[in-house]
């Protein structure tokens, strides 16, 4: 059969669309909610980018999948809002995988494994968990530290719980003595003391807690984004991401460097 000029047309039309379908795949945006004031997990900078561990990992896997990412700015109670409506596919902000968040989000495997903290003024004299009875304790707003103190309130003998949507406030008021201590996460409190003087962590709270990336429950996604994380372990990418933003390895048999299951419901 000849050749015409139209069935080049055609041809070359078909392979343009084919082309078009393939830059498109590789275009593909993984719209990413962040709290903007979680360092070292993410922080917002000077430019108005952001940078972190979990900004690394959520980068990293996202590149693994084809993908480019698209980080937004949420407060930390608004991501579970932004996953459910499909505002965004994924949430980063060192959010704990629990049984409850799994009945209405998915989460990848965990990453990270982490314990919270009680800290005080360096002058408090406040030396343990035990102190903290007749308390004013903060915690962040819909925090795994707000459920715990919550939980442990009556046990725990704490005299009032005061939440805060941002630690930046949270630590002026436990500055200025209008609370007596604070529950947090101890990586991002001792992120924090670095460059802020004046705190300590005064006791270590067993929790088992691990970070997962939260995404919008039963995403078609969760399957892609999961295989980048378990190859990302495998190659050590992981445990060097964490190195740069902890200055330390991972220990061994963390979830930082083994492969895990998907959490279910």
């Amino acid at each position: 059969m000849p050749i015409t000029r139209r069935s080049l047309l055609v041809l070359a039309t078909a392979v343009g669309l084919a082309g078009g379908s393939h830059f498109a795949y590789a275009a593909d945006v993984l719209n990413v909610g962040s709290y903007p004031n979680n360092p070292p997990f993410e922080y917002k900078t000077a430019n108005g980018g952001f940078e972190g561990f979990e900004v690394d990992v959520v980068n990293e896997a996202a590149k693994r999948a084809g993908m480019t990412t698209n980080i937004a700015d949420y407060g930390f109670q608004a991501l579970f809002a932004a996953t459910s409506s499909k505002r965004i596919d994924v949430a980063i902000s060192s959010i704990t995988i629990t049984p409850e968040r799994l009945k209405s989000q998915s989460f990848t495997q965990p990453y990270y494994d982490s314990d919270m903290g009680v800290a005080t003024k360096e002058g408090s004299s406040i030396k343990s968990l035990a102190d903290l009875k007749g308390a004013v304790v903060g915690v962040l707003s819909g925090s795994t530290g707000e459920k715990w103190v919550n939980d442990n309130k009556a046990a725990q003998g704490f005299a009032d719980v005061k939440g805060y949507n941002s630690q930046q406030d949270m630590f002026l008021d436990l500055g200025a003595g209008r609370i007596d201590a604070v529950v947090s996460d101890i990586p991002g409190m001792q992120y924090l003391f670095i460059k802020t003087k004046g705190f300590a962590i005064k006791d270590r709270i067993k929790t088992g807690e691990q970070y997962g990336l939260m995404m919008t429950k039963d995403s078609p996604l969760v399957a892609k984004i999961n295989d980048a994380i378990t190859a990302m372990k495998k190659d050590g990418t992981l445990e060097k991401i964490h190195e740069k933003w902890f200055g330390s390895k991972a220990p061994a048999g963390s979830s930082t460097v083994t492969e895990l299951p998907i959490p279910k419901a």
